[in-house]
């Protein structure tokens, strides 16, 4: 019963392996050329990113430099202002200094301003008090000078009254500087 001999059932065998393995050998040649081709799309994914990556270190250096400059301006700018602030203190500490001096003379010349008019509303002609040779200016304790000798009531009311405007005018002439070293600052 044997009709088909042994060497034909395995020649039958062998062309059904070759078929499938033709098959097999089909579909693997086209995922090859899938991979090689998505191999092609990768290196050029990859070229784009080296390509980025270069821009970005660029990008990178260009904002370390601008920094660097930024805190070099800044530095010097703070120092600016450092050196402007110090000098504001001082000009406020001497405007201050003045504007003690002229309370001090403002105050003096109120204290006088009470005693002239009584003596002259009591009487007109009457003679102001003398002063003691010892007594010095009102302006001394305000830092002006030393004692001035003793001279006649109008003389030393017209020292006073000069003194008080010396010290007004230098006190303005203190504030313009002020004001234009401010301004010069700004």
């Amino acid at each position: 019963m044997s009709a088909l001999p042994l060497g034909m059932i395995i020649e039958g065998l062998v062309a059904v392996l070759l078929v499938i393995t033709i098959g097999y050998c089909f579909t693997l040649n086209s995922r090859l050329q899938r991979l090689r081709a998505d191999e092609e799309v990768l290196r050029a994914t990859i070229s784009e990113l080296m390509t980025a990556t270069e821009i970005a270190e660029r990008a990178i250096l260009g904002l370390k430099t601008t920094a660097a400059e930024a805190d070099k301006t800044l530095g010097s700018r703070l120092k600016q202002a450092e050196t402007m602030s110090h000098t504001l203190a001082e000009q406020v500490g001497e405007g201050e200094l003045v504007f003690a001096r002229i309370s001090q003379i403002a105050e003096a010349a109120r204290s006088a301003a009470p005693q002239r008019e009584a003596v002259t509303r009591s009487d007109p002609y009457a003679a102001a008090p003398q002063p003691e040779p010892q007594q010095q200016y009102a302006h001394q304790a305000a830092g002006y000078g030393q004692a001035a000798p003793a001279v006649e009531p109008e003389r030393r009311r017209s020292s006073r009254a000069s003194d008080i405007r010396s010290a007004a005018a230098e006190a303005t002439a203190r504030l313009e500087q002020f004001r234009k070293r401010n301004g010069a600052a700004a």
